[in-house]
């Protein structure tokens, strides 16, 4: 494909764009999807174009009866190094039906590769086989166990663990520590407070350095700097050594309750504890203070940091680049960046992201390229996110079929594309107007084999609630979730939101209660959009009454019961 470069949007070809030369040849993929193509629907209302289903892999591999069981071995050892996941299953499932027993390491690892791409059922089906004709241990437990948790899949991980019992194997620290995360990830801070408890009386069993950092971490999430320094405590009592680790969950907790000055101490204290401070530590604290625009105390913080034998590294060149572009500063972004190479540290994506973020928001698309050159030129590769964001700003700027052109150019040179790619570029099409096109970045990324991840729905469910395309939204809710991507509150708000636009009242409590039924936890903003939503209708009494009850619930501020009261005022 060729691209045509305008003279008057760049004065010259840029670097960044000569590099994008083909150096591989794509295979298309073999898997079978569903996107129809564009021709036939020329003539029709794109929304029609969208079809995120992808078919279940099938693999087309002959039954391999003549296989001698090394080939079949190798097969199943080359499928799973190669992330083919589906195809080893099949390769072991043909082994042990010729006598083969199965290895529980490859095993294992390919229960954790079907976690990775979400196929838990056949996770299952590697662990029966194993189970059947081989030899499982705890940690296969365990990675089955860690797999339903990230899926949010608690009851089957509580299932798993019952199985583990059952079969003679004791949990241990590691799959204690992997339900306590998993509760911890919910938000369920007490529950996991009292897995703690059973742990302590666990004669086989006792809580580690890992297991206190993990309920600290969720302390100052949910209860603040208090509760998470009596867990040191408490680890401390049981005579557990804090690692640096530790010392630096404390040590963001009090930065992000604005502690500074005990956080200035904590750090000073940490030698007389036997943990010696490094570069991360003050990097935690120099963040937190130009976060909030203090420049004032860095010098304090540097000084403090070199006296301890800490030089400053490319994180800590990058939180400076990161404030100064933020706070607009961009010429001194640039010295530092000649600074940070004159000191003989080579800047990465990281460090320049910030400075062609800046330059896009502000609109100097020319200085954002030459930014993007320099950086090549510095022998530092751009990721997506350097590229997004300059094409990104190509879609505000009307250079909507340019930034395609260039998308696509960059798939055929080899840049790796993934489904986080195309989402950000879907959103950019579709939020400048360009909704055909935005649709069509879809189909072309399920032709090539990436399937949507919940981003992607959750994406174009917002693009569509914001378009007043509220039924094309529920549906693709319903197909999101038949795909195996629960809903999350986000999700559900932006549809309720949609929906009482419309004044479709009813529906939109119909969909509150389908939250209440797959327990997805409704928080503020549901609330308010509820409210908000009856007063819009015309029923202002009741909206102020059910806002009144939710008040003296302590389910909404009262902040947001004036701010709707003085809505409906206006209304």
């Amino acid at each position: 494909m060729t691209v045509s470069l305008s003279n008057h949007l760049f004065p010259r070809t840029p670097l960044f764009f000569k590099k994008l030369q083909p150096t591989t040849n794509r295979n298309r993929s073999t898997s079978a999807v569903k996107c129809r193509r564009s021709h036939e629907f020329r003539n029709r209302n794109p929304i029609q174009r969208l079809h995120l289903s992808t078919e279940n892999y099938r693999n087309t591999l002959s039954q391999p009866n003549d296989f001698k069981e090394a080939d079949i071995k190798r097969a199943l050892y080359r499928s799973c190094g190669a992330g083919k996941y589906g195809e080893a299953l099949y390769h072991l499932e043909s082994m042990v039906k010729i006598g083969y027993k199965p290895d529980v390491v490859l095993c294992t690892k390919l229960i954790k590769g079907l976690f990775r791409v979400k196929k838990a059922e056949k996770a299952v089906k590697v662990m029966q086989i194993l189970e059947q004709f081989g030899e499982p241990n705890a940690v296969t437990y365990n990675v089955l166990i860690s797999g339903f948790c990230k899926l949010n899949r608690v009851e089957e991980a509580n299932r798993m663990l019952n199985r583990m019992r059952i079969r003679g194997f004791v949990p241990d620290v590691v799959t204690y520590n992997i339900v306590i995360g998993s509760i911890c990830g919910r938000g369920k801070l007490g529950l996991a407070l009292k897995v703690l408890d059973q742990m302590k009386e666990d004669k086989n069993c006792k809580p580690s350095v890992v297991t206190y950092n993990i309920l600290m971490e969720a302390t100052l999430v949910k209860g603040g700097i208090g509760g998470a320094m009596k867990l040191l405590d408490e680890m401390l009592s049981r005579g557990l050594r804090p690692t640096i680790y530790t010392y630096h969950v404390i040590l963001k907790g009090l930065c992000r309750e604005g502690m500074m000055d005990e956080a200035f101490d904590f750090i000073r204290s940490l030698p007389a504890n036997g943990c010696k401070p490094v570069v991360i530590s003050y990097n935690i604290l120099l963040k937190a203070l130009l976060d909030r625009g203090n420049w004032h105390d860095r010098e304090k913080v540097l000084r403090e940091m070199l006296s301890a034998g800490c030089d400053p590294n490319l994180v800590t060149y990058s939180i400076f680049m990161m404030s100064l572009c933020r706070d607009g500063r961009l010429n001194e972004a640039i010295r530092l960046l000649r600074i940070m190479m004159e000191k003989g540290l080579t800047p990465n994506t990281f460090s320049y992201n910030p400075l062609i973020s800046a330059f896009c928001k502000e609109g100097r698309l020319d200085s954002a390229i030459d930014v993007l050159d320099d950086m090549i030129s510095n022998g530092c590769s751009p990721n997506m996110v350097n590229y997004n964001t300059i094409l990104s700003t190509m879609c505000k700027n009307g250079n909507a079929d340019l930034a395609i052109d260039i998308f696509e150019k960059l798939y055929e040179t080899g840049c790796p594309l993934n489904v986080c790619s195309y989402n950000s570029m879907t959103v950019a099409l579709w939020n400048n107007g360009e909704r055909t096109k935005a649709l069509n970045v879809v189909c072309q990324m399920i032709h090539k084999g990436i399937e949507p991840d919940r981003i992607t729905y959750s994406t174009l469910i917002s693009c569509l609630i914001k378009d007043e395309m509220v039924d094309e939204a529920m549906a693709l809710l319903k197909e999101m979730e038949r795909r195996g991507f629960p809903s999350t509150v986000y999700i559900y708000n932006s549809v309720l939101l949609g929906l009482c636009k419309s004044r479709r009242l009813d529906e939109a409590i119909d969909i509150l209660e389908e939250m209440s039924v797959k327990r997805c936890q409704p928080n503020v903003n549901t609330y308010i959009i509820l409210v908000k939503g009856i007063g819009f209708q015309g029923w202002i009494d009741e909206a102020i009454e059910l806002a009144t009850t939710l008040l003296h619930m302590n389910v909404i501020s009262k902040k947001s019961m004036s701010r709707m009261s003085f809505t409906f005022n206006d209304a």
